[in-house]
């Protein structure tokens, strides 16, 4: 009886979110690789044709160079600079209305300007707003719908994905683990029909790819929803103390010597220097009266959870803060490291492809489900025509 209504919660779960679970699952699966493919597709854009031995200009000077680039209502916001001397540095530009409906009303504009730093040269604009990995990623957060309209429909879809994984293992879970049932639910047999197969492959494929597909679907939750993310932040915190306790951000007061008139162009030249093979840095864009200046550094560039953040005081160059990841508190650990798990670049290439062959494989479920729940439809409106036929008779 418990099993009977765990199907019926599992099928029409599954029926009114599938083909939302659909969509984010392939975007994810396409989004999994959009750092590694977007090097390959556009290289012109990010590589320079030849590597410079001189400094880059200072950035004050660039964003300037960036700016007269792009139409007079349209302002750069934050830099992506790498320090390998081969990479072009990238200066993005964007404003949105989260009230829009629809991706191109949601992103009043949105630029990336490609720039040689050493040069002072831009290599390429970019409208943002309609490049494909971009269109992806969109889609995979909000269906092109706009953060008002697309985010709660994928944040609550994404809810019962975890319903539907957890429920679906109840369902599959074997009476007897031992002979034919246990090779069943284990093994695909290509022998038998179409519609044993599809069968087949919705229990199969959804047993070996729960795990990581749940672990993607959680860490999706934390985007989703901040109370949660709050949550499991402060429990972790509170569970492991003392694991943290002493690793608290490094204060330091110290200042760094001044090459420069801009408070900007001496933070950024200083992190330059101590950390030349970092693997990319971050800056955002403050309002000029903002009094500091704040610089992540991704110590991998593919890896978004490996930092270190400096805050610097504008008016005497001193240093108030640095955060560094891996003296993070348990939560916060976890929360650094959500995006990194999310799209699997945790570990390298192998957890990505982990990520993203789970993510085709949750794909398909709904298309398998789908297909289950049409041939019953059918075969129950048949057999109802037959039984109404036998008692006109």
């Amino acid at each position: 009886m418990v099993k009977k209504a765990i199907l019926w919660m599992h099928k029409w779960l599954g029926i009114t979110s599938g083909i939302v679970v659909f969509i984010i699952s392939l975007t994810g699966a396409v989004y999994v690789f959009h750092d590694e493919l977007k090097l390959q597709l556009y290289p012109e854009k990010y590589f320079l044709t030849s590597s410079s031995a001189a400094d880059p200009k200072p950035l004050t000077e660039l964003v300037q160079i960036a700016q007269a680039a792009l139409q007079p209502d349209e302002k750069i916001t934050r830099v992506d600079l790498y320090p390998q001397r081969d990479r072009s540095w990238v200066f993005r530009a964007s404003e949105t209305n989260e009230r829009a409906f629809g991706h191109w009303a949601y992103f009043t504009y949105y630029k990336r300007v490609f720039l040689d730093p050493y040069a002072g040269e831009v290599i390429a604009i970019e409208n943002s707003k309609n490049e494909f990995f971009q269109l992806c990623l969109q889609l995979h957060m909000n269906l092109l719908l706009g953060k008002t309209y697309g985010h709660p429909l994928v944040a609550y879809a994404t809810l019962i994905f975890v319903i539907l994984l957890v429920s679906g293992i109840v369902l599959w879970w074997p009476k007897k683990w031992k002979g034919k049932a246990l090779k069943k639910s284990l093994q695909l047999d290509f022998k038998v029909k179409w519609k044993r197969l599809n069968y087949d492959l919705h229990n199969v494929i959804g047993f070996y790819s729960f795990g990581i597909a749940l672990i993607l679907a959680v860490t999706g939750l934390v985007f989703s929803f901040p109370n949660f993310k709050k949550a499991y932040v402060d429990t972790f915190n509170s569970v492991f103390p003392t694991a943290y306790t002493l690793k608290t951000p490094q204060q330091s007061k110290s200042t760094i010597t001044a090459h420069y008139s801009d408070p900007l162009d001496n933070a950024l030249a200083h992190l330059l220097l101590h950390y030349p093979d970092a693997g990319m840095m971050s800056i955002r864009l403050h309002a000029h009266d903002n009094p500091s200046i704040d610089i992540q550094i991704r110590m991998q560039e593919k890896r978004s959870g490996v930092f270190k953040w400096y805050y610097f005081r504008k008016k005497d160059l001193g240093i108030d803060k640095i955060i560094d990841s891996d003296k993070l508190q348990a939560g916060d650990k976890l929360a650094s490291l959500n995006f990194d798990v999310h799209t699997g670049s945790i570990a390298g290439w192998g957890t990505k492809m982990l990520a993203c062959l789970a993510s085709l494989f949750c794909a398909s479920l709904p298309v398998t489900g789908y297909i289950l729940w049409w041939h019953k439809s059918r075969k129950s409106k048949k057999r109802n025509r037959n039984v109404s036929a036998i008692t006109q008779a």
